[in-house]
């Protein structure tokens, strides 16, 4: 299968401080990655360099066949679905859910005066009711709840059917039951073999949804480990990854943690 990312002892080095540190990763076209480590890790600079936002201080970005420095980023990125909730802030909340959707096809918030095909009206529409929003097309998005909100933001990261998806906490902010129904929703998707190849940044375990197969834990900018899920993801890993004795466990396709305590003395 053809390789997406790979990248190669990429350093970030911004003020003095390295928020990545020799980080060397492969993901290959059929994959589904989740990235895991406490704030401060450097999942989100990770991101920004995959998504190519920002070059390497050094070592080498591989993005879909290009390298980061010597390609227009400008015509890269349009390759690439992204989520986040700094994206999410600046969708207007007037917008129109089906617009929200609509116009990743120029990569733009907020509709103005350009013009859209049929085709990418229906796009929208279908992508919107596979994502159990369907029915919230003619809504405003600053009428939607969390939940709602992120699956509209998924039909958006995938309007342009991109080769890779990048999905940046997507569970943050979501209660129980709206962070189920995202889970859900994902773990579709990464069972669909049309669907890109995927990155997901979570600090928790428990929003991995079944189905995303390789796992890649930071810590302090560098990798504690990356690989299959099943290898990669263990309580020692874990443990080393948030600094803490932490049980580990795995029943119906989840993942759980919690701190491991001692038995009472007896």
């Amino acid at each position: 299968m053809s390789v997406v990312l790979e990248l190669a002892d990429v350093t970030i080095v911004r003020g003095g401080n390295r928020l990545l540190d020799d980080v060397s990763w492969t993901v290959r076209a059929d994959e589904r990655w989740v990235v895991l480590g406490p704030n401060g890790a450097g999942k989100t600079t990770l991101l920004q360099v995959v998504s190519a936002q920002i070059h390497p201080t050094s070592g080498v970005a591989g993005v879909l066949g290009e390298v980061l420095g010597t390609v227009d980023v400008f015509e890269l990125r349009p390759r690439i679905g992204w989520m986040s909730a700094a994206l999410g802030e600046r969708i207007p909340a007037s917008e129109r859910v089906r617009d929200v959707v609509v116009s990743a096809a120029y990569a733009v918030l907020g509709r103005w005066r350009e013009e859209y095909e049929e085709s990418d009206h229906q796009r929208a529409d279908q992508l919107l009711t596979e994502l159990g929003v369907g029915q919230l097309s003619e809504r405003t998005f600053g009428t939607l709840s969390e939940g709602e909100r992120k699956r509209v933001q998924v039909a958006r990261a995938l309007m342009t059917d991109p080769e890779l998806l990048l999905l940046d906490e997507p569970g943050a902010g979501l209660d129980l039951a709206a962070r189920e129904d995202l889970v859900s929703t994902l773990s579709r998707l990464a069972g669909d073999e049309d669907a890109p190849a995927s990155v997901l940044v979570s600090h928790h375990v428990e929003e991995i949804p079944p189905g995303f197969t390789h796992a890649l834990l930071l810590r302090d900018g560098a990798v504690v480990a990356a690989g299959p899920i099943g290898a990669a993801l263990t309580e020692t890993t874990l443990s080393d990854t948030f600094g803490l004795p932490l049980v580990l466990e795995q029943r119906g396709g989840r993942w759980a943690a919690r701190r491991r305590t001692r038995a009472p003395r007896g």
